[in-house]
């Protein structure tokens, strides 16, 4: 089984089965100051959760950027990329406010790094790098937009 599976990446690999290998990011053109500026260091956790118009720019900007593999407003997982709702699925489980909330900080570090950096699996982009592309107030908006989405039929 394992070399059957080494062998099948490796084809993907080489043939560009799996994924897209020449995906690139491209920067949407999304409207966002009326959200607070965040300056060039990226934060450590999602400051826009709570924030009324958070949601609403980050749908414009995901489906600009995100939708054509994860699908539109975030509301299908029949892309051929993960669906998104289920981001913080786990710690929305959780009751204690304490431990939540340690469970989004971790989730929020989990997303910026896979929006800064990409998703590349055995030299094959499967999600380009965003990093110089997205600015982060686009990015925890989209990530808001996404959170807000989880009650969404799947």
């Amino acid at each position: 089984m394992r070399r059957l599976l080494i062998a099948l990446t490796c084809l993907a690999v080489t043939h560009g089965t799996l994924a897209d290998a020449t995906e690139t990011a491209v920067a949407p053109t999304v409207d966002y100051a009326s959200l607070p500026p965040l300056g060039a260091a990226w934060l450590a956790a999602n400051p826009y959760r709570g924030r009324e118009e958070a949601p609403l720019i980050g749908r414009a900007a995901y489906n600009q950027a995100c939708a054509r593999c994860h699908g539109a407003d975030a509301s299908t997982n029949a892309a051929p990329a993960p669906d998104l709702r289920n981001l913080d699925r786990a710690c929305r489980r959780i009751a204690d406010a304490a431990i939540k909330a340690k469970c989004m900080a971790d989730n929020d570090a989990w997303f910026a790094k896979s929006v800064r950096g990409g998703k590349i699996i055995v030299g094959v982009t499967h999600m380009p790098p965003w990093d110089g592309v997205l600015p982060q107030e686009l990015a925890w908006a989209i990530q808001t937009f996404i959170e807000s989405h989880v009650g969404a039929p799947k």
